[in-house]
């Protein structure tokens, strides 16, 4: 019997099913419905409700059916785990796909980075499909490590695991219609796949015109009459609860009977001890029903909604002959997963992989991290006495800008801790010729030692804050003989270290070993007088010349509400 007659024998009940689920509470997606069925499964699809004859039969005594969540929008770079470690941790908590945007690893590797996440996805026991980022590099402020332009998009389009094009950042580009970026975008309408958007805070014509180009969807929105106001222009907006962004709260009161079908969720950048202790999407679902949100309804978003905005017409419900991807939960409001299936195949049961799951094996890409020895000179000559400092806002990515005194010592401008004074640099890491941008912050609290990170937003430059050049220096010699990572510095000595060989971006590790060593990281950091809930966290997104007031590049300081930048010394006179 050819594999369609099967198929259909079997739908017709008139040959065996490979599983039969009895028992079930089945939450349909579709009606809002909540139904007691059996359900038959058959080569890895829903084959219908109803008794069927089955191979195995599995009695699941009241337990929920649902189907498997989808991520909208993420970031496994952020995970700083490879893919393997990333599924391990994810699938078990019932995330059975994910739609992730590589551009962290493109702004390192450039289409490399791309491919790179495409092979290492391969063969897993879930699906990752991928977004191709549209804005490589973010600015033209800073060096990156490489340029993406729709020619060099262009070849992913026709991979069967990218969907869409990535969060265009740069709208601007969009609204004064700059070239490059809106062939970006008719590429991707040309292969018919969509534009997810990144707009925070646009509005009134500059939002009609960043419509009108045909972007489909934003996860930036802050408030409910941002996501609003988005929606009635008929953008998709998915709902952000990662680790340092949390739009959950303040845009539940946009989410009605109306505009539920218009909403997802997503997680964007989650760090290692919030997938570990926290969860992934399972754990925005359930945040959301404790906030009175339907469950069905909070389901809907993780699973219906994102495929359908996706084009995955193959799973996001349970329905004959969508691709089985389920959980079986306890309850719908505690969101108990009891065991995680993907193709009809049992993949994680009690919040571990099954023991027949055979993770790929990680590779590393190609070496990044190409810095001379004269771009660790962090001395700062004085060229006046006032200088711009950025402030750190405790729990933003947003900065102050402040004008300071200068501390002043031979001659040389340097770190004042008395004054939460610390020194940063940017360094260029990709030619090895571009030198370093330099600059102070506040509100880090350092006050005896230092910390370097190969994880600076967007380009990825090494990162090095410090009281002392010797400390910087050291610890930048950290980084750069780990081939990028994390380290802390304390009197000369590295207290702490995370590896992240993977271009400087993830670790070969297990999440477990990263998740402790990021706990040393932090409170080494700490012991340093550091104050942020998450030093390294702050200090990556000092470099971002897209999020205001003040950050630094390797070009040097940015004023980003000017978008332009700016020297370090002020003019005599001036503020």
């Amino acid at each position: 019997m050819n594999r369609n007659k099967e198929w259909m024998a079997v739908v017709r009940g008139e040959a065996p099913a490979d599983l039969l689920l009895t028992g079930a509470k089945i939450v349909n997606v579709y009606t809002g419905e909540i139904l007691e069925q059996s359900l038959a499964v058959h080569q890895g699809r829903f084959a219908g409700f109803g008794d069927y004859e089955a191979k195995d039969t599995i009695h699941l005594k009241g337990l929920f059916l649902i189907p498997g969540f989808i991520d909208a929008h993420v970031h496994i770079e952020s995970s700083m785990a490879a893919p393997s470690q990333f599924v391990k941790t994810v699938l078990p908590r019932g995330t059975t796909a994910v739609v992730a945007d590589p551009h962290e690893i493109a702004n390192v590797l450039g289409k490399e980075g791309i491919q790179y996440m495409l092979d290492a996805s391969e063969n897993q026991p879930m699906d990752l499909f991928f977004t191709l980022p549209s804005c490589v590099p973010a600015t033209h402020m800073e060096t990156a490590g490489a340029r993406l332009e729709a020619e060099d998009l262009e070849p992913f389009l026709s991979h069967p695991r990218i969907l869409a094009l990535a969060e265009m950042m740069n709208f601007p580009g969009v609204i004064f219609g700059d070239p490059g970026v809106h062939a970006k975008i008719k590429a991707s309408h040309g292969a018919g796949k969509p534009v997810d958007g990144h707009a925070p805070g646009l509005s009134g014509k500059a939002l009609n015109a960043y419509l009108s180009a045909g972007i489909a969807s934003d996860h930036e929105c802050t408030t409910a009459e941002e996501a609003l106001e988005k929606m009635r222009g008929g953008m998709h907006i998915m709902v952000r609860e990662g680790t340092c962004a949390q739009n959950l709260y303040g845009l539940l009161p946009a989410l009605n009977e109306q505009t539920c079908r218009r909403m997802m969720w997503c997680t964007d950048d989650r760090h290692p001890h919030d997938l570990m202790q926290e969860g992934h999407v399972d754990d925005i679902v359930r945040r959301a029903i404790a906030e009175g949100v339907d469950p069905v309804t909070a389901i809907q978003m993780a699973t219906l909604n994102p495929a359908e905005y996706f084009g995955l017409r193959d799973r996001g419900a349970i329905a004959p002959g969508l691709q089985a991807d389920f959980l079986v939960v306890r309850d719908l409001d505690a969101l108990h997963i009891d065991a995680v299936y993907v193709k009809g195949r049992l993949v994680a049961e009690k919040g571990q992989l099954a023991a027949d799951i055979v993770l790929p094996e990680t590779h590393s890409p190609p070496e990044s991290m190409r810095l001379r020895e004269d771009q660790l000179d962090f001395s700062i000559p004085a060229e006046g006495k006032r200088i711009r400092v950025m402030e750190v806002i405790p729990g933003q990515v947003v900065t102050a800008s402040l004008v300071m005194d200068a501390c002043i010592r031979d001659g040389l401008a340097v770190a004042d801790p008395e004054q939460d004074l610390v020194k940063l640099a940017v360094v260029e890491r990709y030619t090895g010729s571009a030198g370093c941008g330099m600059g102070f912050v506040r509100g880090l609290g350092i006050r005896k030692g230092a910390l370097a990170s190969s994880v600076g937003h967007d380009s990825h430059n090494l990162i090095v804050a410090g009281d002392t050049d010797d400390d910087m220096r050291t610890a930048a010699e950290a980084v750069i003989a780990m081939k990028g990572g994390m380290v802390v510095v304390k009197e000369g000595r590295v207290v702490a270290s995370l590896s992240l060989s993977i271009a400087g971006l993830m670790s070969t590790a297990a999440m477990e070993d990263i998740d402790a060593a990021m706990a040393d990281l932090i409170r080494e950091a700490k012991a340093l007088g550091c104050t942020p809930a998450d030093p390294f966290m702050t200090v990556g997104f000092l470099s971002l010349p897209v999020i205001p007031s003040l950050k630094l590049t390797d070009k040097g300081l940015v004023d980003v509400d000017r978008f332009e930048r700016v020297p370090l010394f002020l003019e005599e006179g001036r503020e």
